[in-house]
């Protein structure tokens, strides 16, 4: 039984230092880039609206891979760009056209869930990603949530608090066992 309950405590700690870990990881790694957490090469970002639905959903996150040379991209492709009147802003759409204009390259871009094509083809200079087909489904409301301050502050100080209460638990059953190892009489 004491196996169990050392082997539970030990798996416990792991837990809650490993999520303590990751979220900070997280948050560190989004302030770092901007908003934008980088794992492995690849940005990860929340997908706000369901015009690639039903591939990617609202509410997933999305890894993409950034663009060295946003000219190669070919039709099919599904590329995530600025948006033309708003910088801030990422869209993410499949490329249905792709045109040459002088010595320039644009593309013609269509979310696979809407009826109709984007309004302004898309040039090189806004392209930032290509999207390589890795998707979770509703993650991307929790790093949503995660990169707000609110949820910053939430998410550090849950699992701190966590492993405070973990900590005077287990100070309390380890006080405990050495008092009742005294009362115990040796014989």
């Amino acid at each position: 039984m004491k196996t169990f309950q050392k082997s539970a405590s030990r798996i416990s700690s792991i837990v809650i230092y490993g999520f303590l870990i990751c979220v900070i990881f997280m948050i560190v790694s989004s302030k770092i880039a901007g908003g934008t957490p980088k794992i492995f090469g690849y940005e990860v970002l929340t997908v706000l609206s369901g015009s690639m639905e039903p591939g990617i959903k609202t509410g997933s996150i999305i890894a993409v891979k950034p663009v060295n040379d946003p000219t190669k991209l070919q039709k099919g492709d599904v590329i995530t760009f600025k948006a033309a009147d708003n910088p801030n802003i990422l869209i993410t759409h499949r490329i249905t056209e792709v045109q040459k204009v002088d010595s320039t390259v644009q593309y013609v871009t269509k979310g696979d869930n809407n009826d109709a094509k984007d309004p302004s083809p898309v040039t090189t200079d806004r392209v930032v990603a290509e999207y390589k087909g890795f998707t979770i489904p509703y993650v991307g409301q929790f790093m949503a949530f995660l990169q707000s301050k609110a949820g910053a502050i939430y998410l550090l100080i849950v699992p701190g608090v966590l492993m405070i209460l973990w900590s005077i638990f287990s100070i309390w059953r380890a006080i405990s066992q050495i008092e009742s190892s005294k009362e115990t009489p040796v014989g």
